[in-house]
């Protein structure tokens, strides 16, 4: 077994070393979101955790940890005998974003049980991490129905496998920290509610930290044991006072006073629901007993909230998450300081909001501003001159645009897919382990040989042969490529606003239906690709909200440049399926033959079957319809930009699949 890099060597990173702590002190207080950019010891230091946790006592033989004092009466190994535990250190159990599901609940026989009425169970991660640590690598990238079965889990403290009427239930509570980098997009709503902190971490802009950093860990990795000897002293420390820390929480006072700044606190930055009230409270508590204090002071209420509370007030996927420090000290000072009775040996504050350091001081940093879409290498318009970026109108709830077909993609809410979740639609033979059975399909398979197997009582005598794995139709996410015409005919600036407001909220739909999104813009002499495809939403929303507008109208450049970028995708992730979605007014300008030219561009995308939708942004008592003839050059869907208003009074939402028509003709999208 690899010997950890020690959790006190990591340099800086207060707040993230402060969270986990609390979370060590109090489980109750429910877990850690560390959200980061690449390379800033987040996994470090998660991983260095589990060697700070107090060892446990478990019932000998066990595979569900359970608790000797008090076992889990509905244990599939009890029921236990009283007396015989053992005792051993906390797991990490680290869940891979490509697991199975039944890797992480566990499998059961489905054979076993339906031939010999047998409960075979092989336990899960879900088991393993009872009375531990679940850890999540990128747990923004976890697939949605696994995300399902986490929050199941985190609500009910308990894990639950169903096959076809037989069901095993045990217990599953544990301390789940997740890290990401938010460039690869957000988390569901759901599951960001079910963090009880959250973190931002960045690598450190000063130049002595950062040679700390490296010294430390190139000496770690010449030789691990070593230097982990070196920090031992520091790593029993801290474990002593985490101990202690949890021996003095039931004693710590939440006084009348702490509560009701608490609750002002929350009703001041709208957090929706009161789990953001009942985490606040856990985490000053864990400040104090940590601090070594018996009452909670102002300064962990202040705490407790800006780790609290940033995940939770976001309002879409486009708000930064964070919290106004200002307005926070105004409310804090409004409601009064909770009473300070004993101030405990650390003094006032009594270092509630501070984690063992070192001489190094923190390794946070400002990241730096976002790079605005157009540096290095942006197109200069030419005709028109350049107009600065507008801001968007506001966003709208769109129709749903969809590929047609059926696809096999990564699991999503858009378009339809084989997949694993979703309505049963036939029966196959399992093609390895077997995962969801077709009941019925199983014993008519098994029925003709009853008599041959020599069937003599109730029971179906069923063979490996006679299973039958059950097919289903469900939801794929795509990769939504966003063509935006930024030339100078669309320079008007309420327009613009309105197209991007369009674009944004179709942003905001990708974001809802698991897509990934790619941004590429035309304008002047050439198209750029502002934003290769990722599954940062936001990220494509400030590359809209920063571009300018200006120049010719290059729209041929635009759609190859749409078909560059979707050649290089399939050969990356060829299951996943693309549409395009072209926002413009159909004009072409520039060069020779413009308007033949994007004909000729837009027939290559059709060519190859790229599902593709046109939102025409012409406006005015005179309209050319040049949208809608591109539309049919791309043999795919025009929609307006009031008709793409899911609200609209233009009538259905129909698929991208409907949209078949004559060469030359549109048909809008209604």
């Amino acid at each position: 077994m690899s010997t950890p890099f020690p959790f006190t060597a990591v340099v800086g990173q207060d707040d993230l070393r402060l969270a986990l702590l609390l979370n060590a002190v109090s489980p109750a207080v429910g877990g850690v979101l560390v959200r980061g950019e690449k390379g800033t010891a987040k996994s470090t230091a998660v991983r260095a955790l589990s060697a700070l946790m107090p060892k446990l006592d478990v019932v000998s033989g066990c595979r569900f940890s359970c608790d000797p004092d008090s076992p889990d009466p509905a244990c599939p190994d009890g029921p236990h005998e009283p007396g015989a535990f053992e005792t051993r250190p906390a797991r990490m159990v680290e869940l891979p974003v490509g697991a199975s599901e039944d890797r992480l609940v566990g499998a059961l026989d489905i054979e076993r049980a339906l031939a010999e009425g047998v409960k075979a169970f092989e336990p899960g991660l879900l088991a393993d991490a009872h009375r531990g640590i679940l850890y999540v690598d990128e747990v923004n990238l976890l697939h949605d129905h696994l995300v399902d079965l986490l929050l199941d889990a985190a609500a009910m403290g308990a894990s639950y496998v169903e096959r076809e009427g037989v069901s095993v239930r045990h217990a599953a509570r544990f301390l789940l920290v997740g890290t990401m980098n938010p460039e690869e997009g957000e988390l569901r709503p759901q599951l960001l509610d079910r963090f009880g902190l959250t973190v931002e971490v960045a690598a450190s802009r000063e130049p002595d930290q950062r040679v700390e950093v490296v010294r430390r860990r190139l000496a770690y990795d010449d030789d691990p044991a070593g230097f982990a000897t070196r920090w031992a002293d520091e790593e029993a420390s801290v474990r002593q006072r985490i101990v202690a820390a949890r021996e003095l929480l039931p004693s710590v006072r939440l006084g009348d006073g702490a509560l009701r700044q608490i609750a002002a606190t929350c009703a001041a930055f709208e957090v929706d629901g009161m789990r953001a009230d009942i985490v606040m409270a856990r985490t000053a508590t864990a400040l104090a007993a940590w601090a070594g204090r018996t009452e909670v002071l102002a300064e962990d209420v202040r705490q407790a909230a800006l780790l609290a509370l940033p995940h939770r007030r976001r309002r879409n996927p486009f708000d930064a998450p964070g919290l106004d420090e200002d307005k926070l000290d105004e409310t804090l000072e409004e409601f009064g300081e909770p009473e300070d009775d004993d101030p405990g040996p650390d003094g006032p504050g009594g270092g509630g909001g501070q984690p063992p350091s070192d001489s190094d001081g923190p390794q946070g940093g400002d990241t730096g501003a976002q790079p605005e879409a157009g540096e290095g290498g942006e197109p200069q318009p030419s005709g028109a001159g350049e107009q600065s970026a507008v801001r968007a109108s506001e966003p709208f709830r769109t129709k749903v645009l969809s590929v047609p077909g059926i696809g096999e993609g990564a699991a999503g809410r858009r378009s339809r897919a084989r997949t694993e979740h979703g309505r049963t639609t036939g029966a196959r033979r399992p093609r390895g382990a077997l995962t969801k059975l077709h009941l019925a399909a199983t014993v008519q398979a098994a029925a003709p040989h009853q008599r041959a197997r020599g069937r003599s009582g109730r029971g179906l005598v069923v063979r490996r042969d006679d299973l039958r794995q059950a097919t289903r139709e469900g939801r794929e996410g795509n990769l939504v490529l966003f063509v935006v015409d930024a030339s100078g005919s669309m320079a008007a600036r309420q327009r613009m606003s309105a197209v991007k407001g369009a674009v944004l909220s179709l942003l905001l739909d990708a974001y809802q239906r698991r897509d990934k999104v790619g941004l590429v813009t035309f304008r002047g002499a050439a198209a750029e690709l502002a934003l290769p495809p990722t599954s940062s939403v936001d990220a494509a929303a400030v590359r809209l909200e920063s571009l300018p507008t200006g120049g010719r109208t290059p729209l041929a450049a635009g759609l190859l440049k749409a078909h560059d970028v979707l050649r290089v995708e399939r050969l990356r992730d060829p299951a996943r399926r693309a549409l395009v979605v072209l926002v413009t007014d159909g004009r072409a300008t520039g060069g020779p033959e413009p308007v033949a030219l994007a004909g000729r561009a837009a027939r290559l995308l059709a060519a190859e079957q790229v599902a593709s939708v046109v939102v025409d942004c012409e406006s005015g008592p005179v309209r050319l319809g040049l949208a809608g003839q591109l539309a049919g050059e791309l043999e795919g869907a025009a929609v307006t930009l009031d008709e793409l208003r899911a609200d609209s009074i233009a009538g259905l939402v129909r698929d991208v699949q409907g949209t078949q028509r004559t060469q030359g003709t549109s048909r809008r999208v209604a």
